[in-house]
């Protein structure tokens, strides 16, 4: 953009004032530094394992251990009369596998008795598909499920155990298909040798389902947390996985919990309204019916990532698979589950125990005060006449760039006042250049200096300020961006995904020419050579770079921008103002001589 790209306008080349252009060419570099980094922010939240718990529930789990050791298997076999066994006293079990369909306008869940879990969550929305963006998009990682587990297992700290209840063949309440448009529920039953588990869950038309989970053994209750260990469908690429977190809320305070920072099998007791794992557009969150005592178990695993999916088998990457689990030390599960789309409205209508809604899971960090009010009029757009993502990127960005224009004025008339003194100053520069800088009548410069400036009107932050005051809301825009659902799979011209980098590089190929050309037309009169040379060849190489594997999106707004800055730049240098820069500039590139 013209507002980030020339900081020339912003002030003259008077050396120690605070506008002149290497205090501008400073705040450039904060700025690429704050887009790169924006994210990282907050304090890690300390997580404390517990490992007295850990240790009780060992010792709940070993009568589990001495039945499983006793019987030599997780389930005994199937007698052929009827669906369940009763080769054991009391035994519930079913003899042989079977899947049960729960479906409503808003998901496909189909559930296998193997464990009474999930085996596909497909979103009905068609507007959530696959990465080939033909199938309907499942929540469930099949890879990473089927070695760290399905959705809706249960997770105990005894292996043996967790084995034992995720392997067990449950007696399903039903078969075939359920119709969750009216409220519905599916239960599963297991016992055989004196283990014995029942998992409800309860569905109606929306994307939340209630659970209900007990374990017992020998009449005792045993842990046995509910669980989501093994990411989220739509993870695709080492991008998708880097993006993933752990969602808290607890007593209110809500926090995100980067990958690099989960610890892996780490118990988390404390008052959660919801706890989950989330990826850049998808969450599954739990929601406990008793926030007060609630036990999390943070899991963190690796996957094996593809570089190039045509040749799966070569450069494969380690990425970060997150999970949670969730229940009540010796007291069962009951709690309710989010599992869909990052959509800011949808959110916050969904509310946990506490009354508590979700909107927290959409994060844009310090500049969701900026971020989430620029979404909804992007939103707006969409519904009133644009209805192209791409095109109301475009309309917002026009706006914004107007909304900026005083401050474009501001800077170029603060750079012309600071360059109408400039003589001024270089003379009184001279006339002390002969005492060092530890001299007390070095002081007596910077007063005159100063009088100089405050008598013909000059801020020395004049070209700063405005240039400051336009990065939130440019910082903002670029989170929203980011993070929006939205974007993701959305199309404008030539771009297939809003979200994804522009395969063509068209967009970053313009935005480094659209940058060169906005540096060329703005008039520099106070800066030195070098300066020149690198913010015209070094800045839009930088940007260009930003914009090669960002969202496209993200470089739709640059691109746009910057066309609108070269524009307002032209008309500028037509006025007064412009002419009188242009002939310094050229006054003062005579006296230096040729270039060399």
């Amino acid at each position: 953009m013209a507002e980030i790209q020339n900081p020339n306008q912003g002030g003259g080349g008077g050396g120690g004032l605070g506008g002149d252009s290497k205090s501008l060419f400073g705040f450039m570099i904060v700025f690429v530094l704050m887009v790169v980094a924006f994210q990282v922010f907050g304090p890690k939240k300390t997580q404390q394992p517990q490992p007295s718990q850990q240790k009780a529930q060992t010792t709940q789990s070993a009568p589990a251990l001495a039945a499983a050791a006793g019987e030599g298997s997780a389930a005994a076999p199937a007698t052929p009369a009827g669906n369940v066994s009763t080769a054991a006293t009391n035994a519930v079990q079913a003899a042989s596998e079977s899947e049960t369909v729960v479906e409503n306008e808003v998901y496909r869940i189909t559930f296998t008795n193997r464990g009474g879990a999930v085996k596909s969550w497909l979103l009905n929305n068609k507007q959530y598909k696959d990465d080939s963006q033909k199938n309907q998009l499942d929540l469930v990682n099949h890879d990473a499920a089927a070695k760290y587990g399905l959705p809706l297992s249960l997770f105990a700290y005894d292996a043996a155990l967790k084995d034992r209840l995720n392997s067990a063949l449950y007696v399903p309440s039903a078969t075939g298909t359920i119709d969750a448009t009216t409220p519905a529920t599916l239960s599963f039953e297991y016992s055989y040798g004196g283990l014995t588990v029942h998992k409800s869950f309860h569905f109606d038309n929306t994307y939340v389902i209630g659970a209900d989970v007990s374990v017992t053994q020998g009449g005792a209750p045993v842990t046995a947390l509910l669980a989501w260990p093994s990411g989220l469908g739509d993870q695709a690429n080492l991008q998708g996985y880097a993006a993933a977190t752990i969602d808290t809320s607890e007593s209110g305070k809500t926090d995100q919990i980067a990958a690099k920072k989960v610890v892996g099998s780490d118990t988390l007791r404390g008052a959660f309204d919801y706890v989950g794992v989330s990826d850049l557009y998808f969450s599954a969150v739990f929601m406990p019916e008793s926030p007060a005592d609630t036990s999390v178990v943070t899991l963190h695993e690796t996957v094996g990532v593809p570089r190039n999916r045509e040749h799966p088998d070569q450069n494969v990457d380690q990425a970060p698979l997150l999970g949670a689990a969730v229940g009540s030390i010796g007291d069962g599960v009951h709690t309710r589950l989010f599992a869909g789309p990052k959509v800011l409205g949808l959110l916050q209508t969904i509310h946990s125990a506490n009354g508590e809604n979700l909107e927290h899971v959409v994060s844009f960090g310090w500049w969701s005060w900026i971020a989430k009010p620029m979404l909804l009029v992007l939103r707006f757009f969409v519904n009133h006449g644009i209805p192209n993502w791409g095109w109301a990127i475009l309309v917002l960005t026009l706006i914004l760039n107007l909304a900026m224009l005083p401050t474009r004025v501001m800077m170029m008339k603060s750079s012309l006042k600071m360059q109408r003194i400039q003589p001024q100053i270089e003379a009184i520069k001279a006339k002390y250049a002969k005492y060092k800088t530890t001299d007390p009548r070095r002081q007596d410069m910077n007063k005159e200096m100063f009088d100089v400036q405050r008598e013909h009107g000059v801020n020395m932050f004049g070209g700063c300020l405005p240039m400051l005051l336009q990065y939130p809301l440019l910082i903002g825009f670029y989170s929203m961006l980011r993070y929006a659902i939205e974007l993701r799979q959305a199309h404008w011209l030539w771009l297939p995904d809003l979200s994804a980098p522009d395969a063509l590089h068209v967009l970053p190929i313009f935005v480094i020419v659209s940058m060169f050309l906005s540096q060329f037309f703005t008039p520099s009169p106070g800066m030195d050579q070098s300066q020149q040379r690198m913010m015209a060849f070094m800045m839009p190489v930088i940007f260009g770079y930003m914009m090669w594997n960002i969202g496209s999106g993200v470089a739709l707004y640059w691109a746009g921008s910057n066309l609108l800055g070269v524009a307002t730049q032209l008309v500028m240098n037509r006025t007064s103002m412009g002419q009188e820069m242009h002939a310094i500039a050229a006054r003062r590139a005579a006296r230096r001589g040729p270039k060399r």
